[in-house]
């Protein structure tokens, strides 16, 4: 049914539908419906060490023999930074107090490697038939292993001139993230982030801008929960979408339950892109954290910093009931996200494709 079949002949897939990552929220039971149904199942690696990622895609093949997808960031190291870091714990201190935490709590120094040869080698183990990777690319010696090892490799882009970058270091097909899209943004080449934010386009903006400044395939990101959305990518020159948010209120997710009310109840919330989270800007549904101290705050340590520093309060306000200080990630089509078995959600989403003239 698909009249571009770019993407679907790159990956091997039968519809041109791929899962976003989402570390922490996605599972394998996630990924192996989308890839059983005929989308491209994806894992999140950014939080799991080598030896992990290689238990999860063993139980993954297990589950599936189709096609997946491993996704891992390519960030730079957070820089040390005593008194900034303190600085943001005395910041948070009256939230301590108010939660009954005490300030002087030492918050771990949460961190996150970057893609690097430790995660190159268990990709040359076990051999996803994509990587993805957000903020960039890894150096291009580690791009040449990954391809070596028979991958295919996708990166996000917020704007032409980074799918550009994309496509000219080696990405044999680009994610056009759009503004609307949750979770953290991929943007990678202006270092101003408040400004690139600030400036990014909207999916159907970019994805055209995109489509025709590239020979590779093009892959729309942000605010696609439904066959109206992929239709919409499509006559704008996607030959895939990428969705997330939609399959949040799945049952194969791990979307924890205080998570699962705030998206069932996203209609009447706000969603916003905020740094106070991680230290890098990121589309959440709007709590109080975010309210009071973001959206924006140039006080934030570097990513992932305050997601560390966040531990105990989040920790505490959840006992209660209460999700004040999570990060509630979520683009903002969450109110079109529908609770049913992800294979169900695959097969509606081709349906509705077909009747909105997509594809």
């Amino acid at each position: 049914m698909w009249s571009n079949r770019r993407l679907v002949e790159l990956f091997q897939i039968d519809h041109p539908i791929v899962l976003a990552p989402m570390a922490g929220l996605g599972t394998v039971d996630l990924a192996a419906a989308v890839s059983n149904a005929g989308g491209l199942g994806s894992i999140g690696c950014a939080v799991l060490t080598p030896e992990l990622i290689a238990r999860t895609v063993a139980e993954l093949r297990r589950l599936t023999t189709k096609p997946i997808n491993l996704n891992f960031f390519c960030h730079h190291p957070a820089k040390v930074d005593a008194a900034r870091e303190s600085g943001w714990h005395e910041k948070l201190s009256s939230y301590y107090r108010e939660l009954g935490v005490d300030p002087a709590t030492v918050a771990p120094r949460l961190d996150l490697a970057s893609f690097g040869d430790a995660a190159s080698a268990v990709v040359e183990q076990v051999r996803p038939e994509v990587v993805s990777f957000h903020f960039g690319l890894p150096e291009p010696r580690l791009v040449d292993r990954v391809k070596a090892a028979g991958c295919k490799v996708i990166s996000s882009a917020t704007t032409v001139d980074e799918a550009c970058w994309l496509e000219k270091h080696g990405a044999d097909a680009i994610i056009a993230q759009g503004y609307e899209a949750g979770g953290h943004r991929g943007l990678f080449l202006d270092t101003d982030r408040k400004r690139a934010v600030a400036s990014q386009a909207g999916t159907f903006a970019l994805v055209p801008q995109v489509a025709d400044a590239v020979s590779v395939p093009v892959i729309a990101a942000g605010g696609i929960a439904d066959g109206r959305g992929i239709a919409a990518a499509f006559a704008l020159g996607a030959a895939a979408v990428q969705v997330g948010t939609a399959f949040l209120l799945c049952a194969e997710s791990a979307t924890p339950p205080l998570h699962r009310e705030a998206l069932r109840n996203a209609g009447k919330k706000q969603t916003v892109v905020t740094n106070v989270f991680s230290g890098r800007p990121a589309r959440v549904l709007v709590n109080r954290l975010a309210a009071e101290i973001g959206p924006w705050s140039d006080a934030a340590p570097d990513f992932p910093l305050p997601m560390g520093e966040l531990l105990s309060l989040r920790a505490a306000a959840e006992q209660n009931g209460s999700t004040d200080f999570t990060p509630l990630w979520s683009g903002q089509a969450a109110a079109l996200a529908r609770e049913m078995p992800a294979k169900m959600l695959i097969d509606l989403l081709v349906q509705e494709t077909t009747k909105f003239g997509g594809g």
